[in-house]
């Protein structure tokens, strides 16, 4: 544990300047007992982000498997293994954060409906097909897009 953090200047608070400092700093504080000196308005604001986060990563991580599933459906004769790859990362990784905060397990099919607004704009740019060759509300449900070997549209045995 540094001195620094168990001796923070008086009146300076690297929450303003130095981030993981001031993290540093409160994770020693709360070590050493010294819970007196934490910066509890901050910390209070940093604990409520952590959850904000995980549902922004899981939404984020929706819109692209959304998008890889449209891509792969769409254009067929352009898939790609980096797709395939992408979507079974994203199901994984979604999968991941539910289980490290099961309370979020409602939360993909909560942010569905705009992920998957997002993710048919994103598709309709990288394959430079009109947004109106996708569906204009999600084609798949939930257990489909997180099921493994899900992979919409017609098999195709080549994927580059």
């Amino acid at each position: 544990m540094s001195k620094a953090a168990l001796s923070p200047a008086l009146g300076h608070s690297s929450y303003e300047t130095d981030l993981y400092l001031w993290s540093q700093e409160q994770a020693a504080l709360l070590r050493a007992g010294r819970r007196q000196d934490i910066d509890l308005h901050h910390l209070a604001e940093e604990i409520d982000s952590v959850g904000g986060s995980q549902k922004s990563e899981i939404r984020n991580r929706l819109v692209i498997l959304l998008q890889h599933l449209l891509k792969w459906e769409f254009q067929p004769k352009k898939r790609k293994y980096g797709w395939r790859a992408s979507i079974v990362e994203q199901r994984l990784q979604i999968a991941g954060l539910v289980d490290l905060s099961p309370s979020l397990k409602s939360w993909p099919d909560a942010v569905m409906a705009k992920a998957y607004a997002l993710a048919r704009v994103r598709a309709a740019e990288e394959t430079g097909l009109n947004e109106r060759s996708f569906p204009e509300d999600c084609p798949y449900s939930l257990e489909q897009i997180m099921t493994d070997g899900f992979y919409p549209g017609p098999i195709e045995s080549k994927v580059v």
